[in-house]
């Protein structure tokens, strides 16, 4: 049962999905460079960077920016959100040089990368537990996986059913654009029922901070965010008794986790190789710490 399984597997099988079809894979477990910038030096090294994608990257991904810019003056890195899925098709269509993504890229994206010419290169750059907020003045803090699904699928409907007060539940969710829309869908919604689909009542919301608002506002929501969006003004439920956080997503004890990713199109300049070897080393993990998501190494 998926609500019994490891986060070890579960990220195994996102980051196996992900990788189906590349014909080139970064990994986010390999060793970091010690030059980052390889025979560059920092005053040496220019030239400009395109990131775009999911929104729940998109703060990681300016502060990567800014740390390597501070660092490496003479190249530019502009970020941009939109959603995991409009970074990816600026990666196929060759207008960015990395797509940012919560999610695995799909296998028609790889597809018809490769009808494009583009050559898709994955990296795991950082590991995240989605976060299961709601009011604070709403008194539920604990519900099971299962309650879960059934919540998301329209199938619990009053907070009244699991514990809380006489409550019509407001569904708060990403679009489909977003990464964490399709893996909320493929992890949680659907579980054991591979043709479930959101409740037609779950509010579509453009970006995680629109979820973060409305859930600071209404008393009867329930939305999902990145663990790097948690603020004390949101209370987050615990799953089985697990309550979403650093170290649980670490030793695999939380349940609702995966990998976020970069991708990267064709033959890597020199500025984008010294890029993204510095966000998987030491100081580029460190910037994951500090924005609350995990490390990879």
């Amino acid at each position: 049962m998926k609500a019994k399984s490891t986060l070890a597997l579960a990220l195994l099988v996102v980051v196996a999905l992900g990788a189906l079809g590349l014909v080139g894979c970064g990994n986010g477990d390999q060793e970091p460079a010690e030059t980052p910038a390889g025979n560059e030096s920092a005053d040496e090294l220019s030239g400009s960077i395109t990131v775009e994608g999911s929104d729940t990257m998109v703060n990681l991904g300016q502060a990567f920016a800014e740390a390597f810019m501070d660092e490496f003056g003479g190249v530019d890195v502009s970020v941009a959100g939109g959603g995991s899925g409009t970074g990816i098709a600026s990666l196929i269509n060759g207008t960015v040089d990395f797509a940012n993504s919560s999610r695995a890229i799909k296998d028609e994206e790889i597809e018809a990368a490769g009808d494009n010419g583009v050559e898709v290169t994955e990296f795991v750059v950082a590991y995240d537990g989605i976060a299961i907020v709601v009011n604070p003045s709403l008194g539920v803090e604990d519900i099971t996986f299962e309650q879960l699904g059934a919540v998301y699928r329209g199938e619990i409907t009053n907070w009244s059913e699991v514990g809380g007060p006489d409550l019509d539940i407001v569904l708060l969710s990403r679009d489909t654009s977003s990464g964490t829309y399709v893996f909320f869908l493929e992890h949680v919604v659907q579980q054991e029922d591979s043709d479930a689909v959101y409740s037609a009542d779950a509010r579509l919301l453009p970006s995680t901070q629109a979820i973060v608002d409305e859930t600071i506002t209404n008393e009867a929501a329930i939305g999902y965010v990145g663990l790097g969006y948690v603020v004390p003004e949101i209370e987050v439920v615990m799953i089985d008794g697990v309550k979403a956080g650093v170290e649980v997503v670490q030793d695999g004890s939380y349940n609702v986790a995966r990998p976020l990713f970069m991708y990267a199109a064709g033959t890597l300049s020199e500025a984008s190789d010294a890029y993204i070897q510095w966000i998987q080393s030491a100081d580029g993990q460190a910037v994951v710490a500090d924005l609350g998501f995990v490390p990879t190494n």
